[in-house]
Order: structure tokens, then sequence, then C-alpha cells
């Protein structure tokens, strides 16, 4: 059986010209992104062009027309049974809206994974789902709550306690902090710094956020004309000659000292 790890040189997440369309519509034209060990990667771009398709493909979501997508240098399609099941229990998800399970409370909704993937005891599945729930920073008593009775910031940190249910070593994450004010959206940017450096996560984050993008993105990656066309630090975004790049990153919007430069 392959191994499921990645050299601390190696990409973790490897995506090389990849092809994605639905019918006579092109998504994604040979697109390349490679995201390395540790690193928070921010993926932006304007509204439709394609940010969650990338995503659900890497994920085996939607299909694609061509191209090669290795994880922890893993080729999914030449893996074995057993090699994809120790594939999938190293992703955690956290999905737009959270899209927690309305009629399970927060403990069943993280044990979701538990069930599907491993063979526990219901106590050990109860005391692990108190755990993510105290690692994502919710109260103990959210456990036996339902996700209508939680708010927007609740349902964000049970989502994630979710995605970090089988202890991933690579996290999915679609628009995070999307609906949630200010200061919610900058605790929940700290957490999962914090997670990352406690918990040693790669972190795949696709976000509109600016303030995200400048406070916890190691690197950068932006999607356009259905490739990535440009990846690296602010400083790289700032210096790249594109007009909807400059827009996005020294736009009203953007960082006062940003604009300044």
């Amino acid at each position: 059986m392959e191994q499921v790890s990645a050299k601390a040189d190696d990409a973790v997440l490897s995506v090389k010209d990849l092809t994605v369309g639905f019918g006579s519509n092109i998504v994604l034209d040979e697109l390349n992104l490679d995201i390395y060990r540790g690193e928070i990667l921010g993926f932006v771009g304007a509204s439709g062009t394609g940010k969650s398709v990338l995503m659900r493909t890497v994920l085996r979501l939607l299909p694609r027309r061509s191209g090669n997508i290795r994880i922890f240098g893993m080729d999914f399609d030449k893996a074995s049974e057993a090699e994809r099941l120790a594939l999938d229990m190293k992703l955690g998800v956290l999905f737009q809206h959270g899209a927690l399970f309305s009629s399970l409370t927060v403990m069943e909704n993280i044990q979701v994974p538990m069930r599907e993937y491993l063979d526990l005891p219901q106590a050990m599945m109860d005391e692990l789902a108190r755990l993510k729930i105290e690692l994502v920073g919710l109260a103990p008593e959210a456990a036996n709550k339902f996700p209508s009775e939680l708010s927007g910031g609740m349902i964000k940190r049970a989502a994630l306690a979710r995605a970090l249910a089988l202890d991933p070593a690579l996290v999915f994450l679609d628009e995070p902090t999307s609906g949630l004010d200010p200061i919610g959206a900058a605790e929940f940017d700290e957490l999962i710094a914090k997670l990352r450096d406690t918990l040693g996560l790669t972190v795949y984050m696709v976000t509109h956020d600016l303030d995200s993008l400048f406070s916890v993105c190691d690197r950068i990656a932006v999607l356009g004309q259905k490739k990535v066309m440009v990846e690296g630090t602010i400083e790289d975004m700032l210096a790249f000659d594109d007009p909807w790049v400059q827009s996005y990153f020294r736009g009203k919007r953007a960082r006062s000292i940003v604009r300044k430069t």
C-alpha cells in the first residue's frame, strides 16, 4: 500500500493541466496549482470564475475532462480501494454556509464522518466530538443544540469541528467567513491560524475576504481566464499587472496601507 504522506519539500496538493467543463462550457482550462505542507493558501477570483468548481473537482465531487490531481503524492485514479479510504480520511471540508444536517445536533453532525469511516463505540465518539467542540472554541452546551439554535458564527465553528473529526492533514474551507460580522470573521481567521500552527494543518481557503488574505494567508492564488493567473504573496499580487487583480487588491475596500503604496 502506498504511504499517504508527503515530504516536507513536496506539494501536499498538486493539480496539473486540469480541464473541467459542463457541456460546451469550459470552466477550467489546463489549470495548474500546488499547495505546500503547512501553508494557508487563499484562493480568490471573480464570481463565476470556477473557484468552487476547482475545489469540488479536487474532492472528486465533480468530474474532470483531463488533467492530473495528486494529494499527498498519490494519484487517486491509480490507487487501490484501501489507499483511497486512507486518503479520504486525511481530508477535511468546510462547505460554504456550513452545510450542517438540520435534523442532527452539533455532536451528531461531528460524528457523521466517524460513523462513515471508523468503527468506534458510542461513548468514544461522544468524547471525541466533545474534544472537537472545545478545539473550535464552542461552549460544551453547544453539543446538544441543533443548527437552527446556533448563530452564524457558531454554525461555522460547528462545521469546522466536523471537518476536523478525523484529524485531517489537509483542510478545504469554502468561504469560511462569509456572513460573519467583522469581529466574528477576525476571530475565525485567528482560529484557523491557531489550528494550523497547533495541528500542523495545510489549509486551502476559497475566500473573498480581503482581511483573511492579509492576516492569515501565506500565499494567494488568483483564478481568472480559466487558469491560475498569479500566485504568491500580497506583494506579488500588488506587482501583478492585471486590471482585476489591481482593482481587487488596491480598490476602495483594500487596506489603506496598500492603497498608498
